[in-house]
């Protein structure tokens, strides 16, 4: 596998992009529906632009039981260029969510699918995660595991993502948040060849920012950096670095 394709699985790993907090919408037989859709300046996936440091636009929605059980869908555009031909991203997952006094928990299965990808007889570019998270006041801190190849790289199972994340209320419009990541073992052909000719097994990523909510329209500013060079998709044309830090704004709207 050459450089530009290992880099590759790298970009489509690498916040889980946190999806806003959700309306809910009433439906029989004790299930809900809710939805949000956003507009960023750059899709950050682990620290790394999926976009080539170009705007996404995003959305999704969820089917939620009272029980606990929920299935949905999220969906960004990407750069084809890092996806072997797929410009879109669509995530489907499940899982069962609950509370015991103020500790709550996630359970869950996620599918990154990339249609249109594994053009020109490249790799078709997809990946399947179980994660785990749980959170106390502020806190969240969540565990990903890829129980596939880690996107098309042969021998790359077990690939895993820790991160953890702190929601500060300000006021009731202002939030600020603090996020860091790490995303180990990327062994065999998903290691990350850097900028400089380095070879990684890992990578971390951090965000500092802040929510401010206008009525339900949620503006948002964070800054992304990771401790990484990478380089690929249209953005190799030129070796620019897709994982150096930027300033991402958003404005996101939940239904």
């Amino acid at each position: 596998m050459n450089k530009q394709t290992t880099l590759s699985l790298v970009a489509a790993m690498l916040t889980l992009g946190s999806v806003p907090s959700f309306a809910q919408t009433a439906l029989p037989y004790d299930w809900s529906m809710s939805a949000n859709a956003g507009l960023f300046s750059d899709y950050r996936f682990r620290g790394v632009s999926q976009t080539n440091k170009k705007p996404a636009f995003q959305g999704g929605f969820d089917f939620g039981h009272k029980s606990g059980f929920y299935v949905g869908n999220w969906n960004s555009n990407v750069d084809a260029g890092i996806y072997n031909g797929g410009n879109l991203e669509m995530d489907f997952y499940g899982g069962f969510k609950g509370s015991y006094e103020s500790f709550s928990y996630d359970v869950g299965a996620l599918y990154y699918y990339y249609p249109g990808s594994g053009v020109a007889g490249l790799p078709k570019v997809d990946n399947t995660e179980l994660y785990v998270s749980g959170s106390w006041g502020p806190v969240t801190l969540k565990y990903s595991y890829a129980v596939s190849d880690f996107f098309f790289g042969p021998d790359s199972k077990g690939a895993y993502y820790l991160d953890g994340t702190i929601t500060y209320p300000v006021s009731k419009e202002l939030s600020l948040v603090g996020h860091v990541g790490y995303q180990g073992g990327l062994k065999n052909n998903a290691r990350v060849f850097e900028l400089d000719g380095g070879v990684q097994t890992s990578i971390t990523d951090w965000k500092l920012g802040v929510n401010y909510d206008l009525s339900g329209w949620v503006l948002g500013a964070s800054y992304i950096d990771t401790n990484r060079s990478l380089t690929l998709g249209v953005a190799s044309a030129n070796n620019r670095d897709i994982a150096s830090g930027t300033l991402v704004l958003s404005v996101t709207k939940s239904f």
